[in-house]
């Protein structure tokens, strides 16, 4: 790949806005389109090229918008159709792009096409969603009766049963999001259609919600299978019949075609952006899902490197070893470096606050590890993606009991693992580290009472330390992590070798000190970065970075001969 002929994504950064949590417009206390049009010149500021949107269909909000009841109309939470209209246009005049969440795994049970599913065990739609009876000789309803021994993403079973009908119904994640059966054309093409409603608006493409999911293996009588006992549960693991399952690349084949195929430039979705979000998938597949002579997805995002830190399940945290992180980043840039594309982030909507679960948090180190961590990520080769308030060192939230929580996945584990007699204490400490509530509290614009977010009262408390933690406070600051995340923007826009160069692990087992090289022809980067709190001297480690130039810093006055704690140089060797 040369920078002639790259897709323009290689040298792209998305920024992905979570609406309910960045800007509220009109004083509910809700973020909303109207807020995120006020913003629009801060994403411009920071040199982004796509926004990506989480949810905003209309939906009854079991799980934050990723519960649709209709996949062609907007929420009155968030604003209206013509609202998102004038965002796709305001965006386009800035130069940027825009990235709805296509969510098709699931729905809603109030969609209406579970609602007619529901309706009848006769209904045309009642194969639309994964409906069975309870197990041969079992009452409806009973324990053990569903249909499979899986459980739910979020606690409990996956199945859920319906009184009415005397059937379960099959759900991944909550009861109020029963999966869609894509085993059926009818649901597929519908689906596609919807999807071409968006394009044809003006949408740029889609980052695709557990999308690996959609296949399940299921016998040729219907018969969904058991997965392995899960330790100290009466569930099982049944992610080896929905993870990737046999007709996946089948039906990302057919999506490509039946909707991105001869639109935009001569290679068909060269003018658009497909990631698929891929919970589970190793680098072999993941070379398939992003081999353009496949015509499948741009990008996937992988989760191995979030799930370093997680013992028997992400709510066992474990501290995250160094070395486990480069042989993951490394094998990922090794294995997609000939053929496919990575997806790099530290952040997101599930995730918590990377510089308080990867970094240090603390006042004295903050600053210096958000920006570090942020020069680590964005100088492999891949597409970064930033989430909102990632770009001022937004931290995790100090919940101080259960009632500070809101975030379905996080309540349904507590109720669950104390149930199951874990101590309440010890379940309440691994909530405040791991729970998405971490990620979903208000951007901090400035240090008024409730951070420039809304008028009202917010939906979630804003963080205490936005009073020194905001964005209007970093926006002229040159030292600021705002500052830092423009130049590190910049360099990727304007320097080819950032977006397409080689990589290279150094130092791979070295417990604190992080390097790689990125060369394209003849032009060498040589990125070293200290993830802790103690100094290292360079000639002991990297000779040759003792007098190459310094590119990009994170330190306004860096020592020539060590490495600070926390610090990160992009050096250029003489």
């Amino acid at each position: 790949m040369t920078p002639e002929d790259a897709p323009w994504w290689t040298r792209a950064v998305v920024y992905q806005v979570y609406p309910r949590s960045f800007q509220d417009s009109d004083g509910d206390g809700i973020g909303d389109l109207g807020g995120i049009l006020q913003r629009l010149d801060h994403l411009s500021d920071l040199g982004i090229d796509v926004l990506w949107v989480s949810p905003v269909y209309p939906s009854p909000q079991a799980d934050n918008g990723y519960d649709i009841s209709d996949y062609r109309g907007i929420d009155p939470l968030f604003g209206t159709l013509e609202q998102l209209d004038e965002l796709i246009a305001e965006l386009h005049r800035r130069g940027m792009r825009l990235v709805m969440d296509l969510v098709v795994n699931h729905t809603s049970d109030e969609h209406p096409w579970f609602v007619e599913s529901r309706s009848s065990r006769t209904s045309p739609k009642r194969d639309w969603y994964w409906w069975r009876p309870p197990r041969h000789g079992m009452a409806g309803g009973d324990p053990g009766a569903e249909p499979t021994n899986w459980q739910s993403f979020f606690s409990g079973p996956t199945w859920e049963y319906d009184e009415a009908s005397g059937e379960y119904y099959l759900h991944l994640f909550d009861r109020k999001q029963p999966d869609l059966n894509w085993e059926n054309p009818e649901v597929r093409h519908a689906v596609y259609e919807m999807m071409r409603w968006w394009l044809d608006r003006g949408v740029d493409g889609f980052r695709m919600d557990v999308i690996n999911m959609i296949s399940k293996d299921v016998a040729p009588d219907g018969h969904l299978h058991d997965g392995p006992p899960l330790p100290g549960s009466s569930l099982g693991d049944g992610t080896a019949h929905f993870l990737c399952g046999p007709r996946i690349h089948e039906f990302l084949q057919e999506m490509h075609r039946e909707v991105l195929a001869g639109r935009g430039g001569a290679d068909g979705a060269a003018a658009f952006l497909t990631v698929g979000e891929m919970p589970g998938v190793t680098v072999e597949e993941a070379v398939l899902f992003t081999d353009p002579a496949r015509a499948e997805v741009d990008m996937v995002f992988q989760f191995e490197h979030v799930g370093l830190d997680h013992g028997s399940s992400k709510w066992d945290v474990h501290p995250l070893k160094m070395r486990d992180l480069k042989a993951s980043f490394g094998r990922w840039q090794a294995g997609l470096a000939e053929v496919g594309w990575n997806s790099l982030y530290w952040d997101n909507h599930d995730q918590p606050r990377a510089v308080s679960r990867f970094g240090d948090d603390s006042p004295e180190f903050r600053r210096d590890s958000a920006t570090c961590l942020a020069t680590l990520l964005h100088l492999h080769r891949g597409t970064p993606y930033l989430y909102q308030g990632q770009e001022i060192g937004m931290a995790n939230y100090p919940f101080a009991s259960l009632e500070d929580f809101s975030d379905v996945e996080s309540l349904n584990h507590y109720v669950h693992a104390v149930s199951a007699g874990e101590d309440a204490a010890h379940v309440l400490a691994a909530l405040r580290r791991m729970s998405r509530d971490n990620a979903r509290t208000p951007v901090q614009w400035d240090a008024s009472p409730s951070a420039g977010f809304t008028t009202g009262t917010p939906w979630l408390p804003v963080n205490p330390d936005h009073v020194r933690w905001n964005a209007e406070s970093q926006r002229k600051d040159p030292t600021s992590v705002l500052a830092h995340y423009r130049r590190l923007i910049a360099l990727r826009h304007d320097e080819p070798v950032v977006a397409l160069g080689d990589f290279a692990m150094l130092l791979p087992e070295h417990d604190d000190v992080y390097a790689f090289t990125r060369s394209l022809e003849d032009d060498v980067l040589l990125v070293v970065c200290n993830v802790s709190r103690h100094p290292y001297r360079l000639a002991d480690l990297l000779p040759q970075a003792l007098h190459a130039e310094l590119v990009l810093g994170n330190l306004p006055a860096p020592d020539p001969q060590v490495l600070a704690p926390w610090e990160a140089r992009v050096l250029r060797p003489r």
